[in-house]
């Protein structure tokens, strides 16, 4: 027997084993199954070799451990974080929620949407100027650019002042920060500092975790009273990595009451990556507003479980009786997302999806605008933003509801991410988003099913197998 003969034998026996593997799993869907033998079939060996360090959500090692262990711990201590509501009056959508963290609905928040960017900064840096005791932040990105200075700055001060600061970054999204200057500064004046998700050494990361698993949330607390949320990192619209798309245009809110409390339970479960935990500095009472509006904090991750993020929005989507408005700058939501906002809308629900017309990934780009046939056809309304790339990750559902923050509609944010949102219920803030969300649609232009029908054969099947490829991720 040859060489050639025994190395073609080692493949076959090579990709047998992967696709044996693959259909022998109960914890994925036949979409999956059906894209990585796919896979197989186009690269072999690459495939196989993808499907190992790639087909699974792993998270295991020191840090996962590490993450689950916060993460039963401070479900103990949410029981208390805020007044529960009647979760049958809030709708399916938020007991859903509810199971994913422990976090109920509180009552007793002030919530205010922010003005951005340069409002925003401002009210930032000043809650950070006004602490007394504590300050928590982590940011998926961290620039050393004017806002990410004019933070860090606004965050010495109050280092030197005595509040207690502690401060966490993406490893891998704030790679260049880490080396700057100013995160030294930050360190030398006795802020806390941590790296979350680094990847010190590839190999050995990739024997216990997938090296795509990535932070992406943005965080920050004062006092256990203040909570600032949404879409923006922390950066200048004008975003230096990637200058051609900007400006980014962001949505950011700010909370006061019991759901800011979650929110630092929620930072607490990344700052314990590494351990030991000790939460001793997070048992304390959250602050109540007689005249507060009811929310509630969500936080999804590779250590939830698979698809919970989309099954949580499609019971948002069914939640609609009459209007959703949609805003994400990167759309490849799967079935789950996709099928219910079809069902909506067929049910006569009008849906408006903004999103951006230049993406900073091809990828995204490309895949997203396979899913437009199918959504235009069911009534969907879909525009496409032109004025930069549209950031925000918003959805409004009767004007009466907004879930909002730091996911993305597309399978890496579903999964892969540790995402942080929160879920309002009140009209008047709902307004305020949806005023923001029509803001971006007045800067926007109709896609029609005419302007998919006149694409060249060639677009569409590379739109379609691009999309393909989305649940291998």
């Amino acid at each position: 027997m040859t060489l050639a003969v025994l190395i073609g034998l080692l493949q076959v026996a090579i990709v047998a084993l992967t696709l044996l593997h693959i259909l022998a799993r109960p914890d994925i869907n036949a979409t999956a199954r059906i894209a990585w033998a796919l896979a197989l079939v186009v690269l072999p060996i690459f495939g196989a070799l993808c499907y190992f360090l790639f087909g699974r959500i792993r998270f295991d090692g020191a840090q996962g451990a590490a993450h689950r262990q916060a993460e039963r711990a401070t479900r103990q201590m949410v029981l208390h974080s805020g007044a529960p509501h009647d979760l049958g009056a809030q709708g399916p959508a938020s007991g859903f929620a509810s199971a994913i963290n422990g976090f109920g609905v509180t009552l007793g928040n002030r919530a205010e949407l922010l003005d951005s960017p340069d409002a925003q900064r401002a009210r930032l840096v000043a809650d950070i100027d006004a602490a007394r005791s504590f300050i928590h932040v982590f940011y998926y990105i961290w620039l050393d650019d004017d806002t990410g200075r004019s933070v860090a700055d606004a965050l010495i001060r109050a280092a030197r002042r005595g509040v207690h600061v502690r401060a966490g970054v993406d490893a891998i999204g704030s790679a260049a920060f880490l080396k700057s200057g100013v995160w030294r500064a930050m360190r030398d004046a006795g802020i806390e500092t941590m790296a979350a998700l680094p990847i010190d050494n590839l190999l050995a990361t990739m024997l216990v975790r997938r090296p795509d698993l990535r932070n992406h949330r943005k965080i920050t607390i004062i006092d256990g009273v203040v909570c600032h949320c949404g879409s923006q990192n922390c950066a200048d619209p004008a975003f230096s990595p990637k200058p051609r798309y900007a400006p980014w245009i962001d949505v950011m809110a700010r909370f006061e009451g019991p759901v800011a409390r979650q929110m630092d339970l929620l930072f607490a479960q990344s700052w314990f990556e590494r351990g030991p935990i000790d939460l001793s500095p997070w048992a304390y009472p959250p602050a109540f507003f007689d005249d507060g509006v009811t929310a509630q904090v969500v936080g999804t991750g590779p250590t939830t479980t698979k698809g919970t993020t989309a099954q949580l929005l499609a019971r948002l989507i069914g939640e609609a009786r009459r209007e959703i408005m949609i805003t994400t700058p990167y759309f490849v939501p799967g079935d789950v997302v996709a099928d219910a906002m079809i069902g909506a809308a067929m049910a006569g629900v009008d849906i408006l999806m903004t999103v951006p017309r230049r993406n900073d990934s091809w990828f995204v780009g490309a895949a997203s605008r396979s899913y437009y046939p199918r959504l235009l056809d069911a009534g969907v309304r879909i525009r496409e933003f032109e004025g930069g790339l549209l950031h925000a990750k918003i959805l409004t559902v009767d004007g009466a509801s907004t879930f909002f923050g730091s996911t993305n509609l597309d399978f890496r944010s579903f999964d892969l991410n540790f995402e942080n949102d929160i879920l309002v219920r009140d009209a008047d803030f709902t307004a305020a988003m949806r005023e923001r969300q029509q803001d971006y649609v007045r800067s926007s232009c109709a896609v029609t099913l005419d302007d998919i029908r006149a694409l060249p054969l060639h677009a569409r099947i590379w739109r379609n197998a691009l999309a393909a490829l989305g649940p291998l991720i």
